[in-house]
């Protein structure tokens, strides 16, 4: 078993308080292959999942309990490093005035599409060009709470290890699995083998109560303000479209997948 290490940062102009700082950053971030997540409850979601952080920090003087008591056994299991500093500190490191008591690094994730088994679930989420971390977090809690097998991201999205999309999954990117890719390198890859692309539209589209849909199902969402390129919804297998009884002409990105995914999930599992 690899030795952990423990220690002690009192200075804000440690070399560790300033690695963990860059990692708000999506630069030092790509550079390092880490992203850093905070809570107690989050950390202990990724420790469920399978995941325990490669660095450990922990504020001086918190509350006793038996949940962080877990993640430390975790870290000293797999020779992790545990770091105990003041909570000023912490909210350095996590740019929160009130920072949890505990974060954590973990290590990023393969987001490569070769790295996905579609025959894992009967329902992905597919975002393109989804800018809002917080819209992309919700994707990833919708994805956890259907079942999904996970979240592909098309073109430029919103970076999924950033501080804010990591804190908007609740949990959920430990359990989804996120894949990034081009549009012309993921639609030959969905048509390599079995799956059905669909997308909220008006464009030829159905009611989305009672559409015909099949497994494994890629429920595809567009960018909040402009949505999805007429290009991409034709290339589609289903276009479906929701009811809109007032005076919004559109729902939320994050918020039409999560109705679509569920009625998916209705119509493969009655």
């Amino acid at each position: 078993m690899p030795a952990p290490s423990r220690r002690r940062i009192t200075g804000f102009s440690n070399p560790t308080v300033k690695f963990l700082r860059s990692l708000r950053d999506k630069k030092h971030r790509r550079r390092e292959g880490r992203f850093l997540a905070e809570g107690l409850r989050l950390l202990t979601d990724a420790r469920e999942s399978g995941f325990a952080p490669e660095i450990l920090v922990m504020a001086e003087r918190r509350d006793p309990h038996p949940l962080a008591d877990a993640l430390e056994r975790a870290v000293e299991e797999t020779g992790g490093t545990i770091v105990e500093t003041t909570p000023e500190i912490l909210s350095r490191i996590t740019g929160k005035d009130n920072p949890q008591a505990i974060a954590g690094v973990f290590r990023e994730f393969d987001t490569s599409l070769a790295a996905l088994d579609r025959s894992r679930a009967p329902i992905w989420l597919v975002a393109q060009a989804l800018r809002d971390p917080g819209n992309l977090g919700t994707m990833l809690r919708t994805g956890d709470a259907v079942g999904a097998g996970g979240l592909i991201l098309i073109d430029d999205c919103a970076d999924p290890f950033g501080v804010e999309a990591v804190r908007a999954s609740m949990g959920a990117i430990f359990t989804q699995r996120i894949a990034q890719a081009a549009w012309d390198a993921f639609l030959p890859w969905l048509r390599s083998g079995p799956g059905q692309l669909v997308a909220a539209s008006l464009r030829d589209a159905v009611p989305y109560r009672g559409a015909p849909y099949a497994a494994p199902c890629f429920i595809l969402v567009g960018n909040e303000s402009r949505g999805l390129p007429e290009c991409y919804e034709a290339a589609c297998d289903l276009r479906v479209t929701m009811p809109m009884r007032g005076r919004a002409d559109s729902l939320n990105a994050a918020v039409a997948g999560a109705v679509l995914a569920y009625e998916v999930l209705a119509s493969l599992d009655p």
